[in-house]
């Protein structure tokens, strides 16, 4: 018996020694799961942008979603920190798989130019505004541009990831519509007079008749928004999508000064000449004279290096075209008196008149541009559709047991 109690005394002291040493309360349990959008991202300790940054994460890093409050998630890193963030910093899971299709589609694509940006620019995960941001670029940061569409503007929002909690009926204000129904109601009005049977026409002007026939007219409609976007592939491999009219064209300033006011859509070096100690690229380039029109270009020129003035000048021109990306550099056959020989050059792919798209193909001779052939056109790639993010999946934490306290554990060791 007296061991018996004496082993009883040792448990609890046991017991009483383990919870002393017990660090801070239980971890919250999960409540849903999301992935890092930009870059980089900071979990701060509190709710506010200035409170002080507990944890660094990293694009696609999971975090385990805590609490939430308005759009401020409180959230748990891989390495256990927990700390509040923007939910529009957040990605779903299904955003990441979007997010990896795209940049495994885009790495089979050909480049159309190196283009670089003046200011910060954010990478999207689809040609819409609202679409999460899961990167940025820095000023003067260069990447390789794929593909340039021009879409009618749309939105995409996130859909709330906690529904809104349904709203109580007000029962003050029926009671006081209940008290009010019971009181006596004021006695009626007199009747106003009545106008005059002519009052229509009395009240009529020379400006009224004016706008009436004016109102008759149907409005013009309202042509629709649109946006230029640009799908590019950064030098890490990431691809993503950004407004074409925050990226320009990144060839050389002795080229790109003969655009003339012309969006510069793609270029490429076709080859080289030797002026002395320079080596001066050729170099052809498509350009638009308007951004919003369903085709890409409607020009491409190629620039040959002058040995005799020392500057570029135009080898090769064709203008008023509709031409479609991509723009294609290769290998060109070329057959001069039934003999065929390989050369360098390129294929641009047109409209013609009735409508057919063909594929053109251009040799380069030392300097000189020749057409060589002509084919159907691959089929144009499928515009992308906007889509709404994925709300992240947050689920309501079932409510917890309550936990034994101290004395309830005493109690149940000391009664077995």
């Amino acid at each position: 018996m007296y061991a018996a109690s004496t082993s009883k005394v040792i448990a609890a002291a046991s017991l009483l020694l383990l919870l002393s040493c017990a660090k801070g309360p239980p971890r919250a349990q999960p409540i849903g799961e999301a992935f890092v959008g930009p870059a980089i991202l900071k979990i701060r300790a509190e709710i506010p942008l200035n409170a002080a940054s507990v944890a660094t994460v990293k694009h696609g890093d999971r975090l385990e979603i805590l609490q939430s409050r308005r759009r401020f998630l409180r959230v748990r890193t891989p390495s256990g920190i927990e700390g509040w963030t923007d939910e529009r910093q957040l990605l779903a899971a299904t955003d990441m798989a979007s997010l990896r299709d795209l940049t495994t589609r885009a790495a089979k694509l050909p480049t159309q130019g190196v283009a670089t940006t003046y200011a910060t620019l954010n990478i999207h995960t689809q040609p819409v505004v609202s679409s999460p941001s899961f990167l940025q670029l820095n000023e003067n940061e260069k990447f390789d541009l794929l593909q340039s569409i021009v879409i009618p503007r749309t939105d995409a929002p996130r859909k709330p990831l906690i529904p809104p909690a349904p709203k109580k009926p007000k029962a003050a204000k029926k009671k006081k519509e209940a008290e009010k129904s019971t009181k006596t109601p004021p006695p009626p009005l007199p009747k106003p007079p009545s106008p005059p049977a002519d009052w229509l026409e009395l009240s009529k002007s020379e400006r009224d008749e004016v706008e009436a026939e004016a109102s008759q007219a149907p409005p013009p409609p309202l042509a629709p928004r649109v946006d230029g976007w640009s799908l590019i592939r950064t030098p890490s491999g990431q691809s993503g999508w950004v407004l074409t009219r925050l990226i320009a064209m990144a060839i050389p300033d002795d080229v790109a000064q003969y655009a003339e006011g012309r969006r510069i859509v793609s270029y490429f070096a076709l080859g080289s000449i030797q002026d002395s100690d320079l080596k001066k690229p050729i170099w052809l380039w498509t350009t638009t004279a308007d951004s919003k029109q369903p085709w890409d270009f409607d020009s491409f020129r190629v620039f040959t290096w002058s040995l005799r003035r020392h500057r570029y000048e135009t080898g090769y021109i064709e203008r008023n075209l509709k031409g479609f990306s991509p723009v294609l550099v290769k290998d060109v056959e070329l057959t001069t008196k039934g003999v065929v020989s390989s050369n360098p050059g390129f294929s641009v792919c047109m409209e013609k008149k009735d409508g057919q798209r063909v594929r053109r193909e251009y040799a380069l001779l030392g300097q000189t541009v020749r057409f060589s052939s002509e084919r159907p056109c691959e089929a144009p790639l499928p515009p992308p559709t906007a889509q709404a993010p994925s709300p992240l999946p947050v689920a309501t934490a079932p409510p917890d047991a309550p936990k034994p306290t101290l004395l309830d554990r005493l109690r149940s060791l000391f009664h077995k």
